[in-house]
């Protein structure tokens, strides 16, 4: 007789255990920055209710306007005034804006600090595939006491393994009249197959860094 439940148990069980093990990974891995530095010349400086030009250095032109909107929605709920690069005029994606093209962007546009940051693949899980299973429980037969036990079990993967590939954002907060760094922080985000919620994860823990430090 097969027995397949077990194989199908097993596999659930190591499902929800990895299951587990991501969400565990994206809890400690989120709101928090791996490194950070601040200048004490600019320390309780405040940059709230001033504007800030929000810029992202990535080569996928996407991914760029996707964190440009995150980094500009964080700014403004920490009580900053984003202000972009057009879309439509902004240097293409493979040839990021240099940091005086930024500052003299920035100074067209008003604004009092710099906040750019630099988007690029961090770390990559692979899943195995999916696998089915196979097993013969064991069974006794003849007479007299005798018999004869056996178990067999084989198992196949199926399907393509999984990749998933986590994003760090290495920001800096520049000032614009002096055109020197006051902050600069690098975040991580969980691997996952959400790059837009990795990104609004990475915008959350810049700018939120950049808050604690007391810049807003």
């Amino acid at each position: 007789m097969f027995n397949s439940y077990a194989p199908v148990k097993a596999r659930r069980i190591a499902t929800c255990t990895l299951a587990a093990a991501l969400l565990l990974l994206a809890g400690c891995a989120s709101n928090r920055l791996d490194a950070e530095w601040i200048d004490p010349q600019f320390k309780g400086r405040s940059l709230r209710g001033t504007k800030i030009f929000v810029v992202c250095e990535t080569p996928e032109t996407a991914i760029r306007l996707n964190c440009e909107q995150q980094m500009a929605a964080q700014v403004t709920a920490a009580g900053g005034t984003p202000v972009r690069p057009e879309p439509t005029t902004a240097t293409p994606a493979n040839q990021p804006q240099g940091a005086e093209q930024n500052l003299a962007a920035a100074r067209s546009a008003g604004a009092e600090a710099v906040l750019n940051s630099a988007i690029a693949p961090d770390a990559t899980v692979v899943n195995p595939g999916p696998s089915v299973g196979f097993g013969v429980s064991g069974f006794r037969m003849g007479g007299g006491g005798g018999g004869m036990g056996t178990s067999v079990g084989m198992s196949a993967p199926v399907g393509s393994r999984q990749v998933m590939t986590g994003y760090s954002a290495n920001s800096t907060l520049i000032d614009v009249a002096s055109g020197r760094l006051m902050w600069t922080a690098r975040a991580s985000a969980p691997p996952s197959r959400d790059l837009n919620d990795q990104l609004a994860r990475l915008a959350r823990d810049v700018v939120g860094g950049a808050q604690k430090a007391g810049f807003f």
